[in-house]
């Protein structure tokens, strides 16, 4: 007798592509326009998307190679991004002008090549763990504040204020794509690292430049 209730173990359920399989399909297997958008980027991610965005727009700045003018512009939708994971946001919201900005297919090639030795390095390491961390609604917004502050930053045109902040955001975002609380928590210690990083550089930056008005106006003050 047969029941209909019995359920066939020989039938493989869908996986989710890594995403270095994922990037290196898109960008390096598949024909692509000479130009590539923010819209067409959010279609790679599916379910994954928040950190998934946070991986793919702190890569350029967290390589250790010149990736000139990302910082600012990605830094802005990260805090964007960054905002809407502390107020419950399960899509993104980007406005429709940022969605159609376009960068150079060539350029986001030489990106994500560099990019994808270091997400298979991470990618070998990662599983599902401790995923409260990136479940909970209090590991969340912890997430979320980490990165935003990280995303401003990484938008100070300071030497110093870029590379760390995006290596904890890629670090953070990674665990938040693949429920992976250790390498989370890893990427907030990096963030807090950085943050202490970049708080130094610009105070320092600051009181140099307060002492030297300071001889100047004494400077001037003598000719007088």
């Amino acid at each position: 007798m047969n029941c209909p209730y019995l359920i066939k173990t020989d039938i493989k359920l869908p996986t989710v592509a890594r995403l270095s399989v994922e990037l290196q399909r898109y960008f390096f297997e598949e024909e692509r326009s000479h130009k590539v958008t923010l819209a067409d980027i959010l279609g790679l991610a599916g379910e994954r998307i928040l950190g998934f965005l946070f991986v793919i727009l702190s890569l350029p700045s967290a390589l250790p190679v010149p990736a000139p003018g990302y910082s600012i512009p990605f830094g802005v939708a990260m805090l964007l991004l960054a905002m809407q994971l502390i107020a419950g946001a399960k899509r993104p919201w980007f406005p429709q002008k940022m969605l159609a900005g376009t960068m150079k297919l060539e350029k986001v090639q030489g990106v994500v090549k560099a990019g994808i030795p270091w997400l298979r390095r991470i990618e070998a390491i990662s599983r599902p763990r401790l995923t409260h961390i990136c479940t909970s609604w209090p590991g969340r917004v912890a997430i979320g504040v980490a990165i935003a502050g990280m995303s401003v930053s990484m938008m100070i045109p300071i030497p110093g204020t870029n590379t760390l902040p995006a290596m904890g955001i890629f670090v953070t975002g990674f665990g938040l794509m693949e429920d992976d609380g250790a390498i989370s928590l890893a990427g907030l210690v990096l963030c807090v690292m950085a943050g202490i990083l970049s708080a130094s550089i610009v105070i320092a930056l600051a009181i140099g430049s307060s002492s030297l008005q300071d001889v100047i106006k004494d400077a001037i003050k003598d000719l007088l």
